[in-house]
């Protein structure tokens, strides 16, 4: 049995969980199903076909001449001559290891990434991740803080699905004890690497999952708040419930999105 909390905090009943919550926590499958719903969404990628060719570069042969400099100490590559600048003069292209010449082993855009799961073993993967959410040891690995919470997984009555400020959703957070992981997932740290010059300077810590069975406002009073997310109770996959491929992420369910969750999953 869990309690199903209202709007101002309280405790309005009582309800028991389906089955689904009561499956052991397959960490392995979790992992393999998010990995290949991450290699479903990549793209091809490598260089152009002609990266280090646009170049008139050419082997002058072994000939020894006043025109060529081979046979004296010199590498045999590909080499401008000619009408070019002075110091450009017997300089050497296209071999990978030149400066502007082509990449050595680049990736090659017919590689193929995606990963097959069976489908018994993805709606396993979902199973383990959604009984992963009612479990603190779990939920706490993760970094959530839930000391304030009483009792896991959070029911909440579905009159907040028709809430549509984020204010609302606040206090509600903070009634219910989770107010160091509203602090918490505020916070945000510069990323190391190059990805600071890429459109994503700064990386964010992953917050609460709501999980509902109708948006009737709901998606517009959660975006504003950081690392939050609302995904219907028939949309649930590993990507949301388990992200990194790491079960145990803070979620609230609303009374409707558990009694489907039941008859989806009753028969597991």
């Amino acid at each position: 049995m869990v309690s199903v909390l209202g709007i101002d905090g309280k405790e309005v009943e009582r309800i028991e969980l389906p089955k689904v919550f009561k499956q052991p926590v397959r960490e392995d499958l979790i992992l393999r199903a998010f990995l290949a719903i991450q290699s479903h969404k990549r793209q091809p990628y490598g260089p152009n076909e002609l990266s280090g060719l646009r170049t008139s570069a050419h082997y002058h042969g072994r000939r020894r001449s006043r025109y060529t400099m081979m046979n004296r100490e010199i590498a045999r590559h590909q080499r401008l001559h000619g009408n070019t600048v002075p110091f450009m003069f017997w300089r050497a292209r296209i071999a990978p290891q030149t400066r502007g010449g082509r990449p050595a082993h680049p990736p090659v855009p017919e590689k193929d990434w995606y990963q097959k799961i069976n489908k018994k073993e993805r709606i396993k993967a979902i199973i383990s991740a959604i009984a992963a959410t009612s479990l603190k040891e779990f939920v706490k690995a993760r970094g959530h803080k839930i000391d304030g919470v009483k009792e896991l997984p959070i029911v909440v009555d579905d009159r907040i699905e028709e809430v549509k400020k984020s204010k609302e959703i606040l206090e509600f957070l903070k009634k219910i004890g989770l107010e160091e992981e509203l602090e918490r997932i505020k916070k945000k740290k510069i990323r190391a690497g190059k990805g600071k010059m890429r459109g994503r300077r700064y990386k964010r810590k992953t917050g609460i999952l709501f999980v509902i069975s109708e948006d009737r406002g709901i998606s517009k009073a959660v975006r504003n708040i950081p690392g939050c997310e609302v995904v219907n109770v028939k949309d649930l996959s590993v990507h949301q419930l388990a992200p990194g491929g790491k079960p145990g992420r803070l979620t609230i369910f609303t009374k409707s999105a558990i009694l489907k969750l039941g008859e989806k999953y009753g028969s597991v």
